[in-house]
């Protein structure tokens, strides 16, 4: 019988749902799917919103869904470098998804990268820099990625306030969110930073911290100022009833899934200790649901063929100045074992 295929290279999701979204599931009324949801004749766009509007303390109507996170950033990203002013710039981070330039050259955006900065073992954003880029640059769009994927640092909500105190109003401020939850259960800063600035979009996503990429539900928050973008966002005829019923079910079981976060930081300590020792490899301080590893570039032939061989998959970097790491998400604790026993083994050859 052919081995399963370990897939760690996509930041998915290798541990069970919670109980509460299987049950959601089981007990769902497949009746809801004949008919549209009534709740747009209360003016509010989903049961979904609804919730997260009372979980964030943020007002429905500054509540964003989407086809998971990327719907979010590509409506954002789309519709805001498609204006009338002409303005197609979008700063980014260097180091950072590729998708973000692929949906602005979708709409002949021009991306510029600022930079991030290694230090010690972690990366960090060069504050001063942006402030610089955004001075002489003007962008339509500041995108942020806290924490950012591959680097895995995150912004702090006073380093937030304060690079949102100098962009300029015509600037948007696109935060994209979507491994936030493993940074803190505190969520109180995205009311206060909503409702303080008229530029800001906080995209977030059940995706990484709930494990439920194949669901397709996202979620975000708006400032009031940008109503327009709210109105062009907002589905007339709501969304995905079931979609609606599991996330619900999700976000009401964040105790399971803290329990997964527990689990993955012994893994993520397991890493520095035991790979961060070998000659050549460091691994870098991370708050999501991956590490990046920087290991002596004359291995990957080895590695890459000891990982096949094992059946799986890591993220080989290949980006400039990041081509000598590896991305590894954060699977089981067996599977994470195999990943560092692995390593081991090719390192000491």
């Amino acid at each position: 019988m052919e081995q399963e295929l370990i897939f760690l290279d996509r930041n998915e999701f290798n541990y069970s749902p919670s109980e509460e979204v299987i049950q959601a599931l089981k007990d769902f009324d497949i009746k809801k799917l004949c008919f549209y949801t009534r709740i747009y004749d209360e003016g509010k766009k989903s049961i979904f919103s609804v919730f997260l509007s009372e979980l964030y303390g943020v007002d429905e109507s500054q509540v964003l869904l989407g086809y998971g996170g990327e719907d979010i950033l590509k409506q954002s990203v789309h519709y805001f470098l498609t204006q009338a002013d002409g303005n197609k710039t979008m700063l980014i981070p260097k180091f950072s998804w590729w998708y973000y330039k692929s949906i602005a050259d979708e709409v002949e955006g021009r991306t510029l990268q600022y930079p991030l900065y290694e230090a010690g073992n972690t990366f960090k954003y060069d504050i001063a820099a942006i402030k610089e880029m955004v001075e002489n640059e003007r962008p339509k769009i500041l995108l942020l990625a806290s924490p950012n994927n591959p680097t895995g640092n995150g912004l702090t909500p006073e380093e937030l306030d304060e690079l949102l105190s100098f962009v300029p109003k015509e600037t948007i401020v696109l935060i994209d969110e979507a491994y936030a939850s493993f940074v803190t259960e505190d969520n109180s800063y995205i009311s206060k930073l909503v409702n303080k600035y008229d530029n800001l979009i906080i995209s977030r996503t059940l995706s990484k911290f709930y494990g439920l990429p194949g669901l397709r539900m996202g979620f975000g928050f708006i400032s009031k100022g940008l109503e327009k973008f709210i109105r062009y966002s907002n589905k007339y005829l709501g969304y995905n009833r079931l979609s609606e019923d599991i996330a619900i079910a999700a976000l009401k079981s964040d105790a399971h899934y803290r329990e997964v976060a527990r689990m993955m930081n012994e893994s993520r300590k397991m890493y520095e200790e035991e790979i961060g020792a070998l000659p050549g490899f460091k691994v870098y301080d991370s708050v999501a649901n991956f590490i990046l590893i920087k290991y002596p570039i004359e291995l990957k032939p080895a590695l890459q063929a000891a990982f096949a061989e094992e059946n799986y998959k890591v993220k080989f970097m290949n980006e400039p100045d990041i081509n000598t790491h590896l991305r590894i998400t954060l699977g089981r604790p067996e599977q994470n074992r195999i990943v560092a026993d692995t390593i081991k083994r090719i390192a000491r050859q």
